[in-house]
């Protein structure tokens, strides 16, 4: 018979909480919540923000409407004014329009993100190139490298000023 041991079980989920609290694996699960809204902003900038006027700049064309009937639908035969009316008829339709506000969705989403780690990856290099203080001298006489705090030379034992 399988009887399940309480100490096994705390020590189980002594782990799970170790690991769940390790610095990654909160980092990404922030990562993961901002990354979605920062899909959704995009989305919408796209959707709402720049397809409009791009299909005035075409010739007034909405992408959200382009498709192409592959069966009429039973409830009534095409030609339709737009998708929602081919959806409700019943027609099967192949939505490129969708696809290609996906497409450019994921366009901007990617440049938008490359921007992000570029300004990143900028201000890390800058950080790195800041002057350290230094942590050693040279001795004058034997010329190795010696704690600042040094007043004899380990190697030559010569008394060093400071």
């Amino acid at each position: 018979m399988f009887f399940i041991q309480p100490y096994r079980v705390l020590s189980m989920l002594k782990e799970f909480k170790e690991f769940a609290m390790k610095g990654n694996v909160v980092d990404m699960a922030v990562g993961i919540i901002i990354g979605g809204a920062f899909g959704t902003i995009v989305n919408t900038l796209v959707s709402q923000v720049l397809m409009p006027p791009l299909g005035l700049l075409i010739g007034g064309v909405d992408f959200s409407n382009l498709y192409i009937v592959l069966k009429d639908g039973v409830k009534a035969a095409g030609p339709y004014p737009g998708l929602v009316d081919a959806k409700a008829a019943g027609a099967v339709t192949l939505n490129y329009g969708l696809f290609l506000n996906s497409v450019f969705s994921f366009l901007i989403m990617a440049f938008a993100v490359f921007l992000l780690v570029k300004a990143i990856n900028t201000l890390r290099q800058e950080e790195k190139q800041l002057p350290s203080a230094p942590t050693t001298k040279e001795c004058p006489y034997c010329f190795s490298l010696v704690p600042l705090k040094a007043r004899r030379c380990p190697n030559c034992t010569s008394e060093i000023e400071k």
